[in-house]
């Protein structure tokens, strides 16, 4: 059967979550892209534009490599996802709904694809799969598709299935059930809630992983399962999502999945929670249906190699294997960072250091810096130069492109640069000197945190990078070598 009108609601709530997720992520390019991957960015797209081919990259904006129109494309995305939002898109028949989901695939793809690191999230990908798909959902006045519907549900099944997977082939801790000891506080962006998470007992900790399992490894099983087993399945995936959400800041992974896991669930639960009257629907007509058939046909050609990877031993998560991000592979945390090292990025007005200067402190928006500052909530917004920190921050040898093009930057005094910051120490003048240090942080105990009231110790590891200003001969050498003027 073709269609199946007890998934209208199932539609609904794709519709309307992707929709949100999309604007979202339009928001963070309208406020982010350009100092990030503008002309003048951090890795500025324009550069990797020249260098790379269409067929490797495809965006619209090799034709418009220019802040002018990221800014443009970014707003056009914010005013597509907000007519889909509102259901505006799917009122007016099929070639409304598909045109709306089209261009914001196409747009949101164009960002991807030029964003380089600043949008190599799995989150990224999700997107622009589920985007793809949600092309072919069709609007009110139609019957959902049952293929479009699971569809979905195999988007859902790799991403979690994929995580579940690589936690048990990496990090021992996931055998032991000891990586909640250390996830909450090592994670990438901590929130308000992960110093409680963090300090609940041992045995919860335990519970926590075997949830993790069950909901990962289990669970995804049951996706194509009937009802009301897929229901169950998905509602114990919704939790988990939820519970990660509560505990951490992850952009929007979460409600990504979560919006995923709703393809399980039919009318008869959706319903309880969503008392909508059903609008007359017709069965899908014929070409709607052959243009799903094809993306069913595409979809399977093209899940071969993600079937391969979540298959093998030396599965990579997180991965495209075509430039149209169609069928990708997932995956996270299959290691777990034991130790939390935070570069902190200090400034100051001194043209030579001595023993007397004086250091300020630049402040992120989301990740730690100072000591008694409570983690923010920061998700489902993505602060992207707040967790590529997070990954700098390892130990690795080299100093990623970016990072010396932001102390470029803060010496320059650069506006969208610092706009990207929560506090610039520097606000009359740019500082003569940055320099970068490496830093341990801990959650602080229960006593300590009575004691001292700060949520953070941290211990000086190292220098991260040696105190320069702009006529540097080493800084300067690098940003030459790094291509930049």
């Amino acid at each position: 059967m073709e269609s199946m009108p007890e998934y209208w609601l199932t539609r609904l709530v794709l519709q309307r979550g992707l929709a949100l997720v999309y604007l979202i992520a339009f928001l963070v390019a309208l406020n982010q892209f350009r100092p990030l991957c503008g002309e003048n960015g951090l890795l500025p797209a324009p550069m990797f534009i020249r260098e790379t081919p269409f067929r490797y990259a495809p965006s619209i904006f090799h034709l418009f490599p220019r802040d002018e129109a990221f800014a443009a494309f970014a707003w056009i995305g914010v005013l597509l996802a907000v007519l889909a939002v509102t259901g505006v898109s799917e009122r007016f028949g099929i070639w409304a709904s598909v045109l709306v989901w089209t261009l914001l695939w196409v747009i949101y793809l164009s960002f991807v694809n030029v964003g380089q690191t600043f949008y190599g999230f799995g989150w990224e990908t999700m997107l622009l799969e589920s985007g793809f798909l949600a092309i072919f959902l069709g609007a009110a006045d139609t019957q959902p598709q049952a293929m479009a519907i699971w569809l979905f549900r195999w988007v859902l099944f790799r991403v979690m299935f994929g995580a579940g997977l690589i936690k048990l082939r990496g990090d021992p801790c996931w055998r032991d059930l000891t990586c909640l000891d250390y996830h909450f506080e090592t994670q990438p962006m901590p929130n308000p809630l992960s110093w409680y998470f963090h300090w609940l007992p041992g045995w919860l900790h335990k519970a926590g992983v075997i949830f993790n399992h069950l909901a990962e490894l289990v669970a995804p099983l049951f996706c194509f399962a009937p009802q009301p087993v897929a229901a169950s399945a998905g509602i114990i995936m919704i939790l988990f999502q939820g519970s990660i959400m509560i505990s951490g800041n992850f952009s929007w992974l979460s409600l990504m999945t979560i919006v995923l896991a709703f393809s399980t669930l039919d009318n008869s639960l959706l319903s309880w929670f969503l008392p909508i009257t059903p609008p007359q629907m017709a069965p899908p007509l014929q070409f709607h249906i052959a243009a799903t058939r094809g993306l069913a046909l595409l979809v399977v050609i093209l899940s071969v190699k993600p079937v391969r990877n979540l298959i093998s031993k030396r599965q990579i998560m997180n991965t495209s294997f075509d430039p149209y991000h169609l069928v990708n592979s997932y995956g996270a945390f299959g290691s777990i960072t034991k130790e939390r090292y935070e570069i902190i990025i200090e400034g100051t007005g001194d043209a030579v250091v001595t023993s007397s200067t004086v250091w300020k402190e630049y402040g992120f928006k989301g990740k730690p810096g100072d000591p008694g500052r409570m983690a923010p909530q920061i998700a489902p917004y993505h602060l992207r130069l707040d967790w590529l920190m997070w990954f700098a921050a390892m130990p690795s040898g080299f100093y990623d492109p970016w990072f010396i093009h932001l102390l470029k930057r803060l010496l320059d005094g650069d506006a969208a640069t610092l706009a990207l910051l929560k506090d610039n120490p520097f606000p009359a003048a740019p500082p003569l000197q940055v320099r970068a240090l490496h830093y341990r942080y801990r959650f602080t105990s229960p006593v300590e945190r009575r004691r001292t009231r700060v949520w953070w110790r941290r211990e000086l590891a190292a220098t991260y990078f040696p105190a320069v200003s702009l006529s540097d001969p080493v800084l300067r050498n690098l940003l030459q070598r790094l291509g930049y003027q």
